[in-house]
Formats: structure tokens, C-alpha cells, sequence
């Protein structure tokens, strides 16, 4: 993960490249349910999701960019002692704040357990800890479940 605080600048719409402004698009409709999921809404925009996917953490209104925003992760894991641990220490080294951790009772040797996140203070991005929670081993899956 990124060890170093990230710099913002704050720019005017008119002198953004049209990628940016079609990554803004691309969110709000995902926020106002316009489209019913990423491909969807990149499709009705006329952006590729290479682009989405390259820019959609860098570029965000004022607003979200000075405030902590909150991130629920959804991580599928296998059934073995010290899984959940391995997991909070990704996170603690991200320097995300842990709001709430739901863990469920294993079904069938799989668990699912969500974590809620505040992220004002974070080093680096969501997807670096989606990343490495990723490649703990028991891990199955890991992926936003919602932003705020």
C-alpha cells in the first residue's frame, strides 16, 4: 500500500479532460440509480470501463474529497482460526477507521463478514486494501459493498 498522505487540487470543471467529467457521470448514476450497475452506466455515458475503473478513486466532487467518506467491504472468507485478524491488520495499516465489523456464522465452511470503514485518515486508496485483503490466503472474495 501507498505509505505517503495523498495531495488534492482543486480545479475547474471547464478545463478537465472529458474522461474525468464522463467519471463523474458515470457515479451519479450509479448514486441515483439511473443505471442498475457499472457497466450499465458506463454503457448510457460512452465511457470504456478501463477508464472508469483507472480514474473512479481519483476523481470526485469537492465535497467528498474533504470529507471522510464511509466504505463497507464484503469479504467471503474460508472457515480457519486467525482470519479475521489477518484482515484488521490490513486494514489497521491503512490507517481506515473501523466503524462496525459483522462477522456471520459459518455455513458450509464459508463466512462472510462485513467491515465499515471511515476513511478521512487513510494512506493510500479502497482498492489497495481490497487488493490486499485479496490476497490473504482463506480469503474467497473481497469487494465494496457501499459508499457513502
Amino acid at each position: 500500500m501507498k505509505n505517503e498522505a495523498r495531495e488534492y487540487y482543486l480545479v475547474d470543471k471547464e478545463v478537465l479532460p472529458e474522461v474525468f467529467i464522463k467519471v463523474m457521470e458515470v457515479k451519479q448514476r450509479l448514486n441515483t440509480g439511473d443505471a442498475s450497475s457499472i457497466n450499465d452506466a458506463v454503457r448510457k455515458t460512452g465511457l470504456s470501463r478501463s477508464a472508469y475503473y483507472k480514474y473512479k478513486d481519483s476523481v470526485m466532487p469537492f465535497y467528498e474529497a474533504t470529507n471522510g467518506k464511509k466504505v463497507t467491504l464484503l469479504i467471503t472468507v474460508e472457515n480457519f482460526q486467525g482470519i479475521l485478524s489477518l484482515i484488521l491488520q490490513v486494514v489497521a495499516a491503512s490507517h481506515a477507521n473501523i466503524l462496525t465489523i459483522n462477522q456471520n456464522i459459518p455455513i458450509n465452511g464459508l463466512a462472510d463478514i462485513s467491515v465499515s470503514l471511515e476513511t478521512a485518515s487513510m494512506l493510500g486508496s479502497v482498492e489497495d486494501i481490497l487488493n490486499e485483503v485479496n490476497k490473504l490466503a482463506g480469503v474467497r472474495s473481497c469487494k465494496v459493498l457501499s459508499r457513502e
